[in-house]
């Protein structure tokens, strides 16, 4: 009948959260799959078959020899993991668990464990699975040269962390218009396949193109991260910061609608949408 609630230090409430976020992020790398060896398998399949269909693509039309100088297979992968890391971190911050969600009964948990916890979890699945596909690629078919390992697993954060913030701007607008939502975030994902820069070099760009393409956050991290592993290419058209300042910017925003959205939500909106 009576319950104490006793007093917690700052120091507690801070791991109790971190905690509460490790919990979350195991249940988001479940969810999909109870197997979490199988998901990771699930997963590098679609990555080879992305990295196949472009280098059959790029072999057929005869545009091999528009790459940069060095392993052409690791001139695809440097535009399809950065793409696959911001992509799928967007949509497992859409799809995560929202202010009207029964999930939000539970007293500790709020939406910013919830997006925390699927950005995590996204994070998680593309990094093994890029590590694991580098290994089987340095060991089976030929040794992998990086130039610069710390700046292109750079770039993949930096991929990751803009693809959070549009995550979170779909989010704060999910329980508002989910129509939209759900077509935009696809639109976008499929929009990015050609302005993400990963079909072609950036420095080869003539300027009336560039400015096609410098607003994405994306296109930058792909060019960076080219940057980073080939030693014969050096980039003057894209910036390392422009993603992070970008990425904040979103998060900000998307969080300051989220916290709107906590106030207005109801467990009605679930029936009614």
């Amino acid at each position: 009948m009576f319950q104490v609630n006793p007093s917690r230090s700052s120091s507690r409430t801070i791991l109790g959260t971190f905690e509460l976020i490790y919990h979350s992020t195991v249940r988001e790398i479940r969810k999909d799959h109870r197997n979490a060896l199988v998901g990771l398998l699930l997963n590098m399949l679609q990555a080879m078959i992305f990295v196949a269909s472009f280098y059959l693509m790029f072999l057929f039309l005869g545009i091999r020899g528009a790459a940069l100088r060095g392993d052409f297979l690791l001139y695809i992968m440097s535009g399809i993991f950065p793409f696959l890391v911001h992509t799928k971190a967007m949509a497992a911050v859409v799809g995560s668990e929202g202010p009207a969600s029964p999930m939000m009964q539970h007293a500790p948990l709020n939406t910013l464990i919830t997006i925390a916890a699927a950005a995590l979890g996204s994070l998680y699945i593309q990094v093994l699975s890029l590590f694991v596909l580098l290994f089987f690629y340095h060991a089976i078919v030929t040794p992998v040269v990086i130039d610069n390992p710390a700046g292109a697993m750079g770039m993949i954060l930096a991929s990751w962390f803009s693809g959070v913030g549009v995550g979170v701007i779909f989010l704060s607008l999910k329980p508002w218009f989910p129509g939209f939502v759900r077509i935009g975030s696809s639109i976008y994902s499929r929009v990015n396949m050609i302005a993400s820069g990963k079909m072609f070099v950036a420095s080869q760009l003539p300027a009336h193109m560039l400015v096609l393409f410098d607003w994405n956050p994306l296109f930058h991290t792909i060019d960076q991260c080219r940057d980073d592993i080939f030693r014969d290419y050096t980039t003057h058209v894209s910036s390392a910061s422009y993603p992070v300042y970008v990425g904040c910017a979103l998060i900000v925003i998307g969080m300051m609608g989220q916290f709107y959205t906590r106030r207005a939500a109801s467990l009605s909106w679930n029936a009614a949408r």
